[in-house]
């Protein structure tokens, strides 16, 4: 579709404007020079010049875009296209001048009783530019005023309408007075700002001062209180959740004023500017990494997925963001039933051009794992299902075996058997140097998918050879089982939080970041140079306490930890390690060049070990042989810490709530 077919009524409207405007400066630049007869004498040739000046500067306005561009939002860009616009124009009559009808050119005056060399003159020229610039801006600026002024007064005189208090530098507050100012954030009006930066106070950003620091939170609310114009809402720029704004103290003190407290999303997150609600992962102060977007719709535009587990959180959002980039074809393979209605229906209101299938069906069973993927035909396999919960993983280990490892096996299979570009495997960071069931069983099942993306022999049947890619993260924010959901019913149930150990740090990653990575780790390895590493690892930032995370939950609730909010610690449990690590000792990072993804050193077993272990481990299971199975798992992962298996069987009658992991 070109430019010209999306011309509407309004671009015909302002393009007569912009003639309407040219006119008007001509005439007037031309009446101001020639005052008087000399003005009627030079008329009727002007009159002849006007209609073909005047189809240039609609030509030349639509070039520079004020044909398209919307006086509602008139700005800096849009003035210095009308510069350049009046600048082009003056020199076309510069030209015509001093070329065309300048009457010593043609030995004669092209009109009667004009005297002089040239027919407009430098004044006339120059005096036109100024008028210009004045008639086509001059508009656009009342206009632009009068919408600002309108929405202003709307939201001034609103009975919905809040005052509210902004947080954050003055970039960040200036994004969100223009979404005020422009309607996208209603019932808001801002009546102050609080900046971490001193170079900020004391000065205005859109006509709202300044007030002060953080430090003045308490001072500016008082203040207003006693002049009867209370503060309803405080609303924190991305900007105040940076570790010298101190958010913690910003959200008791709004807390203990009781004032409802919002914020504006990243400016780099691609989001519209609309306010939502203050989450845990906000307060986690790590910048999330900068996705390539054009990347990730070139891997799936057009393309078949499957993704297995999409009932999930990491399954459910991988699914969301395949349709949102464009495949054309999305089968969802889940073993819930209420979790694949779920997702499918959430999929299908998005309303993307994708077409939703949905499937129940168990990873562990092979055929109809291999029957699904050779009837879909798919270009990508996302394989996030699986068992994920380390305590009752240690209980009920001999589950994880069938799921984890030979429910990873039948899909990795099945994707090589299908023709799939690639398959991606969901991992954890618990697979390096494993010491739970979780961890030993996702290690064993990337082994496998490491080996069959090195063994040609492995993938025959003359097909291109499928990548088999595992990307390893931590623990995923507010996903099920996670533990942000268990504090926050710990915390509205009046405590005690319970955590097990103060010493305990885990990585945190959203639901959104981990998934547009996975997506970013898929491009590399489909690579037209094919890439020699086939386990990626995810940058997580810096550990994070789980201590400090409840007590950062606690305050985000308006209470105060140790005070309002008792934590109690449990201890370790089985399976569990105090710091998770990001690379083993035989698999050290690898750069390449992406940020926010590394990758580790191929580091497998021969494929014909794996099939020996992976037999020996079929009849094992069969038989309930756990000394069996034991020994094939420390023989295969050399690696893995005795604590999970060593202590299995004792803890097979406990209970155990489950760690947070999706």
């Amino acid at each position: 579709m070109t430019r010209f077919s999306n011309l509407t009524l309004r671009n015909l409207w302002i393009a007569i404007h912009d003639a309407l405007a040219t006119t008007i400066a001509l005439f007037a630049s031309f009446y101001l020079r020639f005052e008087g007869d000399s003005f009627f004498d030079r008329l009727p040739l002007l009159l002849r010049i006007l209609p073909y000046f005047i189809a240039l500067s609609v030509v030349v306005c639509y070039i520079f875009n004020l044909t398209t561009t919307k006086w509602r939002f008139f700005s800096l860009p849009d003035a210095l296209n009308i510069l350049r616009a009046a600048t082009v124009l003056t020199l076309a009559l510069l030209v015509m001048d001093y070329v065309f009808v300048a009457p010593n050119i043609h030995g004669a005056p092209v009109a009667p009783n004009i005297q002089g060399a040239f027919f407009l003159g430098k004044i006339t020229i120059i005096l036109y530019w100024f008028l210009e610039i004045f008639c086509l801006s001059g508009s656009r600026f009342v206009y632009r005023y009068f919408r600002y002024s309108r929405a202003r007064h709307h939201a001034r005189t609103n009975e919905d309408a809040m005052a509210a208090l902004l947080v954050g530098r003055a970039a960040d507050i200036e994004v969100l007075l223009r979404a005020i100012e422009s309607g996208a954030v209603k019932r808001l009006w801002p009546v102050g700002v609080l900046s971490p930066s001193p170079a900020d106070r004391g000065q205005m950003i859109r006509n709202i001062s300044v007030l002060g620091g953080i430090d003045d939170f308490d001072d500016v609310i008082h203040d207003f209180a006693n002049r009867n114009k209370p503060i309803a809402r405080v609303v924190m720029a991305p900007s105040a959740f940076e570790p010298e704004a101190h958010p913690e103290s910003v959200l008791m003190r709004a807390h203990r004023h009781g004032l409802i407290v919002s914020r504006l999303p990243s400016l780099e997150s691609g989001e519209v500017p609309r306010l939502r609600a203050v989450a845990v992962q906000d307060l986690l102060l790590r910048p999330s990494e900068k996705i390539d977007y054009a990347r990730l719709e070139a891997l799936v535009k057009n393309k078949s997925v499957i993704v297995t587990g999409g009932g999930g959180s990491i399954g459910s959002e991988i699914c969301n963001r395949v349709a949102t980039f464009g495949a054309a074809r999305l089968l969802v393979i889940e073993n819930s039933e209420p979790a694949l209605y779920a997702v499918v229906e959430a999929l299908a209101a998005q309303d993307t051009g994708a077409v939703i299938e949905g499937r129940i069906a168990d990873i562990r069973d092979r055929d109809r794992i291999m029957r699904l993927m050779q009837e879909f035909s798919p270009d990508i396999v996302f394989h996030a299902a699986a068992l994920k919960h380390v305590p009752i993983l240690e209980r009920d280990w001999s589950e994880g075996v069938k799921t984890n490892i030979f429910g990873s096996i039948n899909v990795a299979d099945a994707a090589v058997a299908a023709g799939a570009e690639a398959m991606v495997m969901i991992s954890t960071d618990k697979a390096i140097e494993p010491v739970s069931m979780l961890g030993l069983t996702k290690r064993f099942a990337e082994m496998y998918c490491q080996a069959l993306d090195h063994d040609p022999a492995g993938q025959s049947g003359g097909k291109p050879r499928t990548r088999l890619i595992s990307v390893r993260f931590g623990n995923v924010l507010a996903s099920n089982g996670s533990v942000v959901p268990k504090f926050k019913a710990q915390i509205e149930a009046g405590g005690p939080v319970t955590v097990t150990h103060p010493d305990m740090v885990r990585f945190f990653m959203t639901i959104r970041e981990a998934c547009d990575l996975v997506l970013t780790a898929a491009t590399h390895s489909l690579a037209p140079v094919r890439p020699d590493v086939s386990v990626y690892v995810l940058n997580m930032g810096q550990p994070v306490k789980i201590v400090d995370l409840a007590e950062r939950m606690i305050t985000l609730s308006g209470l105060q930890p140790g005070h309002d909010i008792e934590i109690v610690f449990t201890g370790m449990r089985p399976g569990e390690r105090l710091n998770e690590i990001l690379f083993a000792n035989e698999e050290p990072a690898i750069e390449i060049g992406i940020a926010g993804i590394m990758a580790a050193k191929p580091n497998q077993p021969p494929m014909q070990s794996l099939r020996a272990w992976i037999a020996a481990l079929e009849k094992a299971i069969a038989n309930d042989d756990r000394a069996t199975i034991r020994s094939i798992l420390k023989d295969a992962v050399p690696e893995f810490g005795p604590v999970a298996l060593a202590d299995a069987e004792e803890l097979s009658g406990s209970a155990y709530e489950p760690i947070l992991r999706s």
